[in-house]
């Protein structure tokens, strides 16, 4: 399924939105992030918010219809950089992406300490 990315900036952009709200930000914010990183091949910073998982320093991303996604590539092989928003605080860490047998693409996200 292929949706344009104007819609896409959209709902992206009300997601944030609610997560920022006074309302429901606080219940968004415990699935919700925004993640934000170098693009490596364009070198240009990009921010897109994901559902997540937390236990302690991991965070684990999947990643919706991946094949209509480019975004999780950035963190094939060894994986990079990132840097992703919990508790209303920026935390860095390291990103590896991972696609098991069944085409589901994770990613697993080591905090720094």
């Amino acid at each position: 399924m292929w949706f344009p990315e104007r819609v896409v900036n959209r709902v992206n952009g009300c997601v944030v939105a609610l997560r920022t709200s006074p309302r429901f930000g606080k219940a968004v914010s415990r699935r919700l992030t925004v993640v934000t990183y170098t693009g490596r091949r364009s070198g240009r910073t990009f921010s897109t918010p994901v559902a997540y998982r937390r236990t302690g320093d991991t965070v684990t991303i999947t990643v919706a219809l991946p094949d209509s996604k480019t975004w999780w590539r950035n963190f094939l092989g060894e994986g990079g950089p990132l840097s992703l928003e919990l508790d209303g605080v920026d935390r860095g860490g390291h990103a590896v992406a991972h696609r098991d047998d069944r085409g589901r693409v994770s990613i697993t996200v080591r905090l720094d300490g």
